[in-house]
């Protein structure tokens, strides 16, 4: 398999239709009397993947392109309204794609898992904030990787070592990684129910005696780094080069897929936009590994 963006569209659409005929639950409800969309789900979330490989954070200007470019992949192209009404109303079918294909790669059963959140930017005076249609989820707060505040959300990310994603969530910018992590857990128990004595990599912010408690009751081992006044940690040697690997995950998301460009003035906007770059890097991940690439996180073949 050739790892083009050619390829990748064409394997990433065979893929999706053939789930969607074989679990027809999974895309979006329509009624069984109504026009049939000329543009298929499958094809709806390729073209998604496609934007958001090509780096194109503008609809217009993608559709522009797609309709100079890639009329040979896609028989018929959608207005931009329609494209973004679809994509907006199928949030879920994006995130059920992308767990199917995560669990079809050879690093879904790795026994170490990276977790972390970034701050995804939706405005950066508080003013704005309170205006936006995302005000009440949307918060005001500081990112102290980055010393400084913004207003927004975070993605809660749990990823292999080779950045595949596990489970993940959108909160306000204030929202605890601890209690975040913990929802994750309790929301989807099969993640752990054939995965005894996983080991969890974090920072200095998930800490806790409690907190450590309830991940022992998941069957989870917590590495992290020690505190300031904490004994040394067993595995300290491991991470400061784990760190980078989230660090080059949430690299990956930002300087490549453009996350903190979403563009997303509502909620149901913000989330298909910020879903369809956690699917994109999934799909490059399943792809890499479908066609034997030594890096599986490599967007490189694809970008252009």
């Amino acid at each position: 398999m050739t790892p083009d963006l050619d390829s990748l569209a064409t394997a990433l659409y065979v893929k999706t239709d053939d789930l969607l005929k074989a679990s027809p639950h999974l895309a979006p409800w329509r009624p069984a009397v109504g026009i049939t969309p000329k543009l298929t789900d499958a094809e709806l979330v390729t073209l998604a993947v496609m934007q958001a490989m090509l780096g194109f954070t503008s609809e217009a200007k993608w559709f522009r392109h797609a309709r100079a470019h890639l009329r040979h992949l896609f028989l018929y192209l959608p207005q931009q309204p329609g494209y973004n009404k679809r994509l907006r109303k199928a949030t879920d079918l994006p995130r059920r794609i992308t767990r199917l294909l995560a669990t079809d790669t050879s690093v879904w059963s790795d026994d170490v898992w990276l977790v972390d959140s970034t701050p995804v930017e939706c405005g950066r005076s508080r003013e704005t904030v309170k205006r936006s249609e995302l005000a009440g989820w949307a918060e005001y707060g500081y990112c102290a990787s980055h010393s400084h505040f913004f207003g927004g959300l975070r993605l809660h990310l749990v990823c292999t070592l080779q950045g595949l994603p596990v489970a993940f969530a959108l909160t306000g910018a204030k929202a605890d990684e601890r209690e975040t992590l913990l929802d994750l857990l309790d929301a989807e128990p099969e993640l752990l129910a054939t995965r005894p004595g996983q080991t969890l990599i974090g920072d200095k912010n998930y800490f806790g005696r409690g907190f450590e408690h309830q991940l022992a009751e998941h069957g989870i081992r917590l590495l992290r780094p020690a505190r300031k006044g904490e004994p040394e940690r067993p595995g300290a040697e491991l991470f400061k080069p784990l760190r980078q690997v989230i660090e080059s995950v949430n690299e990956t998301f930002k300087g490549q897929l453009n996350l903190e460009q979403h563009h997303g003035r509502t909620p149901a906007g913000a989330v298909a936009r910020i879903m369809q770059r956690v699917l994109t890097l999934t799909t490059t991940i399943w792809h890499n590994d479908q066609s034997g690439q030594p890096v599986l996180r490599s967007l490189t073949a694809y970008d252009h």
